[in-house]
């Protein structure tokens, strides 16, 4: 049975299909999450990443957590050539583009640690599957027209691969070009990205960075092995890299 929570700010959805699973198992990863957003909220005062922004807490007193995270994000950094950046245009540290990403690989690596090998762990649209659903056929995720959310452009079976998408059609403009000052997600190319990665954690923060970069994004996606891509831009052109179908068959 699937079921529904409201962390982060976001939808969360977790399906454990093995019949072993019981709610004991569901509530540790809704808990997990819930200590990430403690950790890593820029919007709660009280959060340890709140903390650092303001000062309060030294380097050598990060959590084991963090120190991760942040090696996580300087290491992206580097891979996109800075289009991926943490510090944002006031100056503050919001890792948020890794962290949701990391977060649901964490909570799917439980799941698999546990025994468990048949799961969906999405959050707002991120998603990391394991084995079949409950019908015993493959997970099957639907990509949202951005100009009208109820419509379904793309069926992706993602076979155990991980899915993010970067966009603006939900949360409007939050996402900034770290090599334009001052730039918005309106001035970008595209309205969303969708990457399927080897898995959440790997398509998240590759999505971001992606996004920024625009049709540029889907040349740097292209011949990274395990990963495609497919955008949807201003006009509505869609783009796709070249193995991106193969994940649209049954």
């Amino acid at each position: 049975m699937r079921q529904h929570q409201i962390i982060m700010g976001m939808p969360v959805q977790l399906e454990i299909v093995d019949e072993h699973a019981s709610q004991k198992d569901y509530d540790a990863v809704f808990d997990y999450f819930r200590t990430v957003d403690e950790r890593f909220s820029t919007y709660k005062e009280e959060s340890e990443i709140s903390k650092i922004n303001r000062g309060e807490i030294s380097e050598a007193d990060y959590s084991a957590e963090m120190q991760e995270v942040f090696r996580l994000c300087e290491e992206t950094r580097q891979h996109t050539d800075g289009y991926f950046d943490i510090r944002t245009p006031e100056g503050m540290i919001d890792p948020s583009g890794l962290v949701k990403g990391w977060a649901i690989n964490n909570a799917a690596t439980m799941l698999t640690q546990k025994g468990f090998k048949n799961y969906y762990v999405e959050i707002a649209g991120d998603v990391q599957t394991g084995g079949t659903n409950a019908e015993g056929k493959e997970w099957s995720i639907g990509v949202r027209n951005p100009f009208a959310r109820e419509e379904v452009v793309k069926v992706i079976y993602p076979r155990g691969k991980g899915i993010a998408t970067s966009g603006t059609y939900v949360r409007g403009s939050h996402i900034y070009n770290p090599h334009a000052a001052g730039s918005s997600s309106e001035k970008m190319e595209f309205v969303s990205l969708t990457v399927i990665g080897p898995t959440v954690y790997e398509a998240d923060r590759y999505a971001t960075a992606a996004f920024v970069m625009g049709e540029q994004g889907m040349h740097f996606l292209e011949p990274l092995p395990e990963f495609e891509a497919y955008a949807i831009d201003h006009s509505g052109r869609a783009l796709m890299t070249s193995g991106f179908e193969r994940y649209t068959l049954l």
